[in-house]
């Protein structure tokens, strides 16, 4: 006889534990051994959180080099079935090598799973092949349990389910992070309802009493947005650093709707319009996919939202400031362009409505669509297409985690009839729907990859700008990381296009996250090593530093409702002089609107209760040495990162955190 010693490790998870019993076979080249109960001196505690148990598995014969292991947990000892969470599975063969099992998944019935060896395997490679009926088995399960769903015509789709807990066991939230997502949820709305608030439709009487409301929950940044949100330039400034530096980009030619005239604007240093264009110190922010969208009734009353037109000045000391402000995208009489020289609530009411502009465009394209529904997508085809044993689902797996089960509770809870962006948000109900659809319209490849992102844009040299700075530090690590990565299992162009799994991955994405529009220029296929590591560095950047960058913020500049309000009750000004801080407060959106939507952002912006940050791997995928190596190479990298952004944030007055390598996570999970 022969004896292999395997080794099972069991999360550390809240509720990973099982007390009923399990047995496991191990499959060689070889041969296989018998089915084994696996029986212990920790007795049925063998299996409990965080437990590392040996146990002695004997065949009258070496059975070769192990391929696969089958696991199941019948009911010998209990009468009921529970849920187990292994980590891996290690075995020794008698011949002294070590092979590892990465599991990493929920175990919730008596059924045969089966699990490849660890080492990472394109369906090209020779050894690919040995567990050819694992594999199929686990694609054939893959697409039952991951289908294809087409929630809203015209946008990405998403996963078939029926809510959360249809989702399949191994990506819904772990009972750490259901506790605690809903502590956050019913505690930040809870506090308000305590003071009546959340059902009163009245209008705010004055800003103190607005203030009196935001004092329950602050944040530094949001403190420093309340004494500084009526400043020009801290308006300017939110464009490249705020919650959606997205729509900034610099103007060379005036848009014809927009008749700014050099006469018309007063430029600091006694500069013109005209010069200053030339230089490259003007910029514009275009709110055009706004127009005509049907907007909102809240508490019974229409609510209004504009598709404005920004003009804004990098003046000689750096400052990002505002010149012109049009609040409709076609000019007119009763259209007037206005401008800081105008009459202070006059200006400001203006500023008032660009910022309700870039609440509702930043949630629906720049934080929902980019980075939730992409995720989303780019989640799904992986888990469909990819089997566990292939390189790129051992390396995007981390970028997955809980992204499916937050986005079915954001369709729930937040964009549904009921949801609390349909009932409140100027853009809430129809204007969903009709704002997706122009916005994938607009989504192209290069706007998903921050280098051609900001060149395109003609950001490369706007000063004072930390989300370009580091986010594109940032894309140069993952870029150094996913290429080292690749590049060790992809020696040439040909393997990339002989692999069928990879080509339906992208394939899948094409077509069901950019429903096959080439002129978005996302490929269909992967011809190259070259355009398949762009793609997923834009993927890991897509699912961690993006959505960090646009999600992370939210509290801090919308918590004060006056800088970004979610909806406004009133038309904008037609004609100059008709402002005061009467019409401001009857503008402002009502107190239920109000503190609802400073719930909802508070819990869109807080830190998991079990966040696992960018390039941490909790589990364990990868074995061979040159992937773990390069996966300690990508963690020190990002630690200097850190350390650089640490130094250069404490000489700022507002720090610049979202791209911080230590808080950003591995994935869209809140």
């Amino acid at each position: 006889m022969v004896n292999y010693t395997v080794t099972v490790a069991t999360s550390n998870l809240a509720a990973a534990s099982t007390f009923n019993s399990v047995c496991i076979k191990l499959v060689g080249t070889d041969g296989e051994s018998e089915r084994t109960w696996l029986m212990g001196f920790k007795g049925p505690f063998a299996f409990f959180r965080g437990a590392v148990s040996s146990f002695t598995v004997s065949c009258p014969v070496s059975i070769g080099k192990l391929v696969l292991i089958e696991i199941d947990k019948p009911l010998f000892l209990l009468f009921f079935e529970d849920s187990w969470f292994p980590a891996k599975v290690e075995v020794q063969s008698p011949e002294g090598d070590t092979y590892n099992f990465p599991i990493y998944r929920w175990i919730t019935d008596g059924e045969v799973h089966r699990f490849r060896e660890g080492t990472a395997l394109r369906i090209c490679d020779d050894h690919y092949h040995l567990g050819k009926y694992s594999r199929e088995q686990e694609l054939k399960q893959r697409e039952e349990d991951y289908r294809w769903d087409v929630y809203l015509e015209g946008i990405p789709h998403c996963i078939r389910s029926e809510g959360p807990l249809d989702l399949p066991d191994e990506v819904r939230f772990s009972f750490t992070k259901t506790t605690g997502f809903r502590f956050t949820a019913v505690t930040g709305l809870f506090e308000l309802q305590l003071k009546g608030l959340s059902d009163s439709t009245d209008n705010w009487l004055d800003i103190d009493a607005i203030d009196q409301v935001f004092s329950y929950k602050r944040t530094k940044i949001s403190e420093y947005v309340e004494d500084h949100w009526k400043e020009d330039a801290f308006f300017g400034y939110q464009f490249l650093n705020g919650m959606n530096p997205m729509l900034i980009q610099r103007c060379s030619v005036l848009p014809k709707n927009f008749p700014v005239s050099g006469d018309m604007v007063s430029l600091r240093g006694q500069r013109s319009l005209a010069d200053e264009m030339k230089k490259g110190n003007i910029f514009l922010c275009d709110y055009k996919r706004l127009d005509g969208l049907k907007t909102n009734i809240v508490n019974g009353k229409k609510q209004y939202l504009m598709a404005p037109l920004v003009l804004l000045h990098k003046t000689p000391d750096d400052e990002m400031v505002p010149i012109a402000i049009q609040l409709k995208q076609t000019p007119a009489d009763d259209n007037p362009i206005f401008f800081p020289s105008d009459s202070e609530y006059d200006w400001l009411t203006a500023k008032i409505f660009v910022r309700s502009a870039d609440f509702n465009e930043h949630q629906l394209n720049v934080h929902l669509l980019r980075t939730h529904l992409l995720a989303e997508v780019f989640a799904v085809s992986l888990l469909r297409n990819m089997p566990m044993v292939h390189p790129l689902y051992k390396l995007l797996v981390p970028h997955t985690r809980y992204t499916l089960q937050i986005n079915n509770l954001a369709r729930g809870l937040l964009i549904s009839e009921t949801g609390s962006f349909t009932k409140f948000a100027a853009s809430g109900g129809e204007g969903v729907e009709t704002l997706l659809k122009r916005s994938l319209s607009s989504v192209t490849y290069r706007s998903l990859c921050i280098p051609d992102d900001i060149a395109d844009r003609g950001l490369e040299d706007v000063p004072n700008f930390y989300y370009r700075d580091d986010g594109l530090k940032l894309w140069d690590i993952i870029h150094r990381y996913v290429h080292g990565v690749l590049s060790f299992y992809y020696k040439n162009d040909t393997e990339v296009q002989k692999d069928s799994e990879l080509q339906k991955w992208i394939s899948d994405i094409f077509e069901h996250g950019f429903l096959s529009q080439a002129c978005t220029g996302i490929p269909k296929s992967f011809t190259n090593v070259t355009e398949l590591v762009k793609f997923v560095t834009m993927v890991i950047f897509t699912c961690s530093g993006q959505h960090s960058a646009v999600n992370t913020g939210q509290y801090d500049y919308a918590g004060w409702m006056p800088n970004t309000p979610l909806t406004l009750q009133r038309p904008p000004p037609t004609t100059k002089g008709t402002t005061s801080e009467t019409t401001m407060l009857e503008t402002f959106p009502a107190v239920n609107a109000t503190v609802n939507g400073m719930s909802v952002v508070w819990l869109l912006s807080r830190q998991s209760t079990d966040s696992v940050i960018l390039g941490q791997h909790p589990e364990e995928h990868f074995s061979e040495n040159i992937p773990c190596k390069l996966i300690k190479d990508f963690q020190g990298e990002l630690q200097v990162l850190s350390g650089v952004i640490n130094t250069r944030n404490n000489t700022l007055e507002v720090p610049y955190t979202y791209l911080d390598p230590m808080v950003l996570e591995n994935s869209v999970d809140l």
